[in-house]
């Protein structure tokens, strides 16, 4: 797994870094967010720094509820969706890919939640990564 690039607890992550980052991804980036902005009410987002990963994480939430957390990797940036044993039957049935589907089926459990991770690529991923932020809206 790529590592991390935003380790330095002292500098918090601007758009500058992150694009001087992610590169090309930037297009990316600000069509994610904006597709969460303009379909939703009540988004907030916050960067925070944890010890444990001894990294920088961007987190997107509704009111009090996590819709995802991006990682910035060297040329890319990562999108981890967070879901409960219960959705399986919602995101099995959806029109996600079956790499996806599969990756869920087969992650590891905590707390009865499995993870699907996104490293962005292009705007297939982009679709899969609007796809996911449904789900996790309407459920």
């Amino acid at each position: 797994m790529e590592q991390s690039v935003l380790n330095d607890k002292s500098v918090k992550p601007t758009d500058e870094i992150i694009f001087s980052i992610i590169g090309d991804k930037e297009l990316l980036w600000k069509q994610i967010l904006s597709y969460v902005y303009d379909n939703n009410k009540d988004i907030s987002e916050e960067w925070k720094y944890y010890n444990d990963g001894k990294s920088w994480l961007f987190r997107v939430f509704k009111k009090k509820k996590t819709l995802f957390w991006i990682r910035i990797l060297k040329d890319t940036f990562r999108i981890a969706f967070w879901f409960g044993d219960k959705l399986e039957p919602i995101i099995l049935e959806s029109e996600l890919p079956d790499n996806i589907k599969s990756e869920f089926k087969n992650a590891k459990r905590f707390n009865k939640s499995r993870c699907i991770y996104i490293d962005m690529e292009d705007s297939g991923d982009f679709e899969n990564v609007k796809k996911l932020t449904d789900i996790k809206v309407n459920n």
